[in-house]
């Protein structure tokens, strides 16, 4: 991976980034029923690039943006160990660079990252149905911890089952 060139990014490659977003959402859609249609953002990148409290960093090889991912210091739950951890998310790489272990090398840059701010905690989220999503992520140290769970209610009507009246 000498050829390649890891830094944070700069707002140059917003629209770079921009493109990237949408490959994470189309990436992510099939395992969403509940995003809206398109056109839709995740990120405000401009904010996770100038934000003293995250940390963007993109993969260039030839000048050219194939991978980026970003890690943001987040408040806790303010039972848990840790008064902070360092959120990590917009994990993508170009097709045509997947299976070179880019995002592994974005994480371990964006551990150092965090670290750095005395962070101690790194958290993120990936769709349980996305497999290689998980394996990419355990290959690189993360371990599964809590699964989000959701119900549809908007076709049941209030209180039909219960005798409850609202």
């Amino acid at each position: 991976m000498s050829q390649i060139n890891f830094r944070p990014a700069t707002l140059l490659d917003i629209p770079t980034l921009r493109r990237f977003e949408q490959g994470v959402i189309a990436a992510e859609r099939p395992f969403d029923i509940t995003l809206k249609s398109d056109p839709i953002h995740y990120y405000n990148i401009e904010e996770l690039i100038n934000s003293e409290h995250s940390e963007l960093v993109v993969a260039e090889l030839h000048g050219k943006l194939i991978a980026s991912g970003y890690a943001r210091i987040e408040d806790s739950k303010h039972y848990l160990v840790h008064r902070k951890h360092a959120y990590c998310g917009f994990m993508y790489v170009v097709p045509e660079h997947r299976g070179k272990g880019l995002n592994k090398e974005i994480l371990k840059i964006l551990k150092i990252w965090a670290l750095s701010g005395g962070i101690t905690e790194l958290r993120l989220d990936v769709y349980e149905d996305n497999l290689p999503a998980i394996n990419a992520y355990q290959r690189a140290g993360f371990t599964k911890y809590l699964a989000h769970m959701r119900m549809d209610i908007s076709e049941e009507m209030p209180g039909s089952d219960t005798g409850i009246n609202f």
